[in-house]
């Protein structure tokens, strides 16, 4: 069975500028490697339509599922529901069930849902709202995109709801061994079992300790028995 593929598009100039540091993209990888969704692009573009637009159609194309983070608040600059309902060329208005969730929200903080917040509930045509149980305004789910927010708790939250209802996959398995040799050690032996088990990936990951070099060796796969072997076979050649 193959396993169902996603990417990820980062949208926020806030990203780009070195101003906020993303912990969206890690949280999604780790979820859906556990899902047996294979995660395989990554994308960050500018708070721009036409650079939304292009990416969301070039990764919807591309891919089983699309996960977006950003872009989706009460501001000017909040522009990615319009992008992507340009992205599908349909309309988008203020949403009667969205409204009614923030109408809800607001009244018990006793607050105004004023034309800002309102913003929160327009809603591409077509599109099914995704859960938000950490601050209410939706996201939304057209076609094979999920529209997510960019402010970690909320989007975990909506991550969660989106991909418990997705088919998953065969889970990735890992398994790592720490070496005291540098990369120029390990290399050789490394490619060699690499070669024996063309199914599993192999990777190598330098790292420095009071001056002496070391590697970690990862072995991942989705046949446990498979990764077994190769990690036992670099034990072998690598013993502690």
């Amino acid at each position: 069975m193959t396993n169902p593929t996603a990417a990820m598009l980062v949208i926020g100039d806030e990203i780009l500028s070195g101003r906020t540091r993303d912990s969206n993209m890690n949280h999604l990888a780790k979820v859906l490697t556990e899902a047996g969704i294979d995660l395989c692009e990554a994308r960050v573009v500018s708070d721009e339509q036409p650079a939304i637009v292009a990416a969301v159609q070039a990764l919807s194309a591309t891919y089983d599922h699309v996960f977006t983070s950003g872009g989706i608040g009460p501001t000017h600059d909040d522009i990615t529901a319009d992008a992507v309902a340009a992205a599908f060329d349909v309309p988008i208005d203020v949403r009667d069930d969205a409204r009614a969730l923030l109408q809800a929200h607001y009244d018990r903080a006793g607050t105004t849902l004023n034309d800002a917040r309102l913003r929160m509930a327009r809603i591409p045509d077509g599109a099914t709202l995704i859960d938000n149980p950490v601050s209410t305004a939706p996201g939304f789910t057209l076609g094979n995109v999920n529209v997510m927010a960019g402010v970690p708790a909320v989007f975990e939250a909506m991550v969660a709801s989106v991909v418990s209802k997705l088919a998953h996959g065969a889970p990735l398995l890992s398994q790592s061994w720490r070496v005291m040799r540098g990369e120029g050690d390990v290399a050789a032996p490394l490619a060699q079992v690499a070669q024996d088990f063309p199914e599993l990936s192999l990777g190598s990951y330098p790292f420095q300790k009071d001056g002496v070099y070391g590697t970690n060796l990862v072995v991942r796969g989705r046949d446990a028995s498979r990764v077994d072997a190769a990690m036992a076979q670099l034990q072998a050649l690598f013993p502690a």
